[in-house]
């Protein structure tokens, strides 16, 4: 059978409220071991060009803004349970706010910065949120004063200006962080599912969760104090929250915290902080990997000095792999999460070695299963739906009964990934069950197709979905982006013949569309509802 454990049993310990049950927690621990050690390493100059210095915060200077973060919380009348909306770029203000909201007892909910005025709109009233913080310049603060909830002063939107000192106007006061007590299973942070199908759902994770998901992946990546860890995913999104934040502080790592991704940027804080660690999505390592192959003298300042990387969100083409070990000699290891989960379920690790297409065994305190269309666990090896239950499974989703009753089976957590296990705990994800094709009465895959057309050397990125067809129900698309200067008449011949070599005769693409570049969400995934949208209006 295909149920993978890896229990660790629960502190009894944490049953009692404790102020270490709290997320706020991390931070202040750290801080109070190691005040004078750095957390962050950032481009002074705003950007991380090659001459750049870097601007270094202290665990303490850090910590010390939280704590003000926390008393000026409660000076507007927020308590415990209360939801703080809150909404920046990567910068010091978004750890500051996230661990003083939380030391306060409130429930954090952070907002992707690029959110339209009625997007922020429905996250504001959905959470029920009683204050947004939001960075000036980025399209929601922008768009928040015409909001109805600011508007009609049930939410206080408070908006933060670039300042030379980067922790304003939380810093200079010496003060510890003392996170609220609280129980494990309170609420710590609420994060709105992209929305692909219907309205955003709040995943609502408990204080439990983070812990549990940031301290398993420091045991399971062998993060230390040591390390510096890229800090180039959005702090706003699961991952970089657990991985660049969480987790990295939990090791009291510092973190190269880069405010907005450019490939020549994020290569430039690479070096000049010397990052150990990397973790970015595979939209993120392939342009890197691009960069580097087109300025090799720059792999040399990697050798050596990047232990490994990480990479979550889809699936990294094996391309890429290959290009990283050749070029950098940095292993990255994939794995696989949801917001639900914390958002980390399984990764490669180390002590196991690189197990390419999969995304690894489950961490400490995660159980995995595999169960068929009618809810009957399958046998190693066979795919079906992928269901989880752990310490890292949400709450529910927040204001949403209905919405939680359908994913779980009573503490097991339905991911909408199809996935198979093999008999040594890897995980392979064959895909997303809603981008399954439907063509001609067969069950098509996008991502095996993907995979195929990823070895071809012009090959930059490529998405396959449906569309709706007359004939077949669904026919299959390939969309790429070409390499620059390839011939696309050429790419596209190529990319034919390669799939219809490879593939079975119900599964290779019928048309190819060349496109300068894709959609992404904010952690550089591929938008395929986008592609959708796109060929239908086409």
């Amino acid at each position: 059978m295909t149920s993978t454990t890896a229990s660790t049993p629960s502190d009894p310990s944490q049953a009692a409220p404790s102020a270490r049950n709290n997320t706020a927690s991390i931070l202040a621990e750290a801080a109070a071991a190691s005040p004078r050690k750095t957390a962050l390493a950032l481009p002074a100059a705003g950007d991380a060009s090659e001459s750049s210095s870097l601007l270094n915060i202290s665990y303490g200077e850090l910590a010390s803004a939280a704590a003000e973060v926390q008393r000026y919380l409660g000076t507007l009348g927020v308590e415990a349970g209360d939801r703080v909306a809150l909404s920046m770029p990567n910068v010091p203000l978004m750890p500051a706010l996230y661990y003083g909201i939380a030391a306060r007892g409130a429930i954090c909910v952070p907002l992707n910065p690029l959110l339209s005025g009625a997007e922020l709109e429905y996250h504001l009233e959905d959470s029920g949120a009683k204050v947004l913080f939001a960075f000036a310049g980025t399209r929601l603060a922008q768009e928040a004063a015409s909001t109805v909830p600011v508007k009609n002063g049930s939410v206080r939107c408070e908006i933060f200006e670039p300042s030379a000192s980067p922790l304003a106007p939380f810093d200079g006061v010496d003060v510890p962080l003392a996170p609220a007590v609280v129980k494990e299973q309170d609420p710590a942070v609420i994060l709105y599912t992209s929305g692909t199908t219907g309205r955003p759902k709040g995943a609502t994770l408990s204080h439990a969760n983070i812990l549990s998901n940031a301290r398993s992946c420091v045991k399971v990546f062998g993060f230390t104090a040591e390390d510096v860890i890229f800090g180039g995913l959005p702090l706003f999104h699961a991952f970089g929250q657990t991985v660049s934040m969480n987790a990295a502080f939990a090791a009291c790592a510092t973190v190269a915290l880069l405010p907005r991704f450019t490939p020549d940027h994020a290569l430039s804080l690479i070096e000049a902080a010397r990052v150990s660690v990397l973790a970015a999505v595979p939209s993120m390592y392939i342009s890197l990997a691009a960069l580097m192959a087109e300025q090799p003298e720059r792999c040399a300042r990697l050798r050596g000095t990047v232990r490994f990387g990480i990479s979550g969100g889809s699936a990294l083409p094996a391309p890429v792999h290959e290009a990283w070990k050749e070029l950098a000699d940095c292993t990255v290891y994939e794995g696989y999460g949801l917001s639900e989960t914390s958002p980390v379920v399984s990764f490669n690790q180390a002590a196991f070695g690189m197990v390419l297409g999969s995304v690894g065994r489950v961490l400490p305190g995660v159980q995995v299963q595999v169960r068929d269309s009618a809810g009957v666990e399958c046998p190693t090896g066979e795919s079906g739906q992928l269901w989880v239950r752990g310490e890292n499974v949400m709450l529910g989703y927040w204001n949403n009964p209905e919405a939680t009753a359908g994913v779980f089976d009573g503490e097991w957590f339905a991911t909408g990934d199809v996935a198979r296990v093999d008999a040594d705990g890897n995980i392979f994800i064959v895909d997303r069950i809603k981008d399954m094709v439907l063509r001609n009465g067969y069950s098509v895959y996008p991502r095996e197709i993907e995979d195929v057309l990823y070895t071809h050397d012009l090959v930059q990125s490529v998405a396959v979905l449906g569309v709706p067809d007359e004939r077949v129900g669904e026919e299959i698309v390939a969309v790429v982006v070409p390499r620059a200067g390839a011939d696309w008449g050429v790419v596209q011949a190529e990319l034919n013949a390669l799939a219809r070599t490879r593939l079975a005769a119900y599964k290779y693409p019928r048309r190819y569309i060349a496109v300068d570049a894709m959609p992404l969400g904010p952690t550089g995934k591929v938008l395929k509802r986008d592609l959708r949208s796109k060929l239908a209006e086409s």
